[in-house]
């Protein structure tokens, strides 16, 4: 005879690791529509990415947490709505990461480079802006964009 203990049990224990397993807790998030975003360096130069918007207060929460890499022509925008201080961390985010703040008017406000894996340390932006791009750690140094550079995206009315 089978009894229910041990069924319900084994159920109460499934239910409970099944509860805690969530994005931003021991997995990333899936993958948030892609949309294309261009920096003009000073030289004229363009450097095309796709980026993933992160326009949802929850989707913004968890960000690039858990995934391992990013792409060299890959990143994430978080779209603020309106210009506002930006303080970011890289709580369970396992990459390196740049983070590029961006003003309203669309130009490069700050660039904190190759910021630290899994650290509770906020990333400022030092003043309002309406977005933060994270990139992968090292590609604005490689590909020479600076501040005052200007991004353009559809948030800041110039669609690539």
């Amino acid at each position: 005879m089978i009894t229910r203990r041990p069924l319900l049990a084994a159920l109460g224990l499934f239910a409970a690791s099944h509860a805690v397993a969530q994005p931003g807790v021991d997995r990333p998030q899936p993958k948030l529509p892609t949309e294309p975003l261009v920096i003009i360096g000073r030289d004229g130069t363009r450097h095309s990415f796709q980026v993933e918007m992160a326009v949802s207060p929850e989707h913004q929460m968890i960000g690039l947490m858990f995934r391992p890499t990013v792409g060299a022509d890959e990143g994430m925008l978080f779209d603020w709505g309106q210009p506002r201080e930006s303080s970011m961390w890289m709580r369970n985010t396992i990459a390196s990461l740049d983070m590029v703040f961006i003003a309203a008017d669309g130009r490069i406000h700050r660039i904190a480079e190759r910021t630290v894996p899994y650290s509770l340390t906020p990333v400022d932006s030092r003043g309002p802006v309406r977005a933060t791009l994270e990139l992968q750690a090292g590609i604005t140094e490689k590909l020479d964009i600076r501040v005052g550079d200007r991004v353009l995206h559809r948030i800041f009315g110039t669609a690539p």
